[in-house]
């Protein structure tokens, strides 16, 4: 009789982790999740730009796809940069790393994922804000023309 009520509860302990896990919460969620700017990067040429941002907690990623054409050939994760994107109740929040795809000259440029992080309920546009890319040594910015369409992304 023992050995049954052990096995019951077992069974029952073992049903509502798997009724908790399954009812968890998913990640925490970025809307949009896409937004579309036109840049100017001065001498280096502009163009549209889409930014791509995730969450999952407050960690947060933002990819950045451009119009913009690379001059050159670069190698895979061969651009530093850094997305300053500006918070809406003051202040910016940075995104950064290394990582980009290999790209061959004429290929537009894109970078990402940035890692930053974020809080609940922070709002971020790119416009006041800017993207800096180390390129062989050389620092471009870019910086957007107006405020990012469909809207500024608001972080769960």
């Amino acid at each position: 009789m023992i050995r049954k009520r052990t096995a019951i509860s077992a069974a029952l302990a073992a049903g509502t982790l798997a009724a908790g896990i399954a009812l968890a919460p998913g990640a925490a969620a970025v809307v949009p999740q896409d937004a579309t700017i036109v840049a100017d990067c001065g001498v280096y040429g502009g163009g549209t730009a889409t930014l791509t941002a995730t969450q999952d907690g407050t960690a947060a990623t933002v990819r950045v796809a451009s119009s913009i054409t690379a001059p050159l050939a670069l190698a895979e994760d061969s651009i530093a940069s850094t997305l300053t994107l500006v918070k809406a109740d003051g202040g910016t929040t940075a995104f950064t790393g290394t990582e980009n795809p290999a790209m061959a000259a004429g290929d537009s440029v894109t970078v990402g994922p940035l890692d930053g992080t974020v809080a609940a309920g922070d709002s971020l546009e790119a416009f006041g804000g800017s993207l800096q890319m180390v390129i062989f040594g050389i620092t471009v910015t870019c910086t957007a023309q107006g405020p990012q369409s469909p809207g500024p992304f608001v972080f769960e």
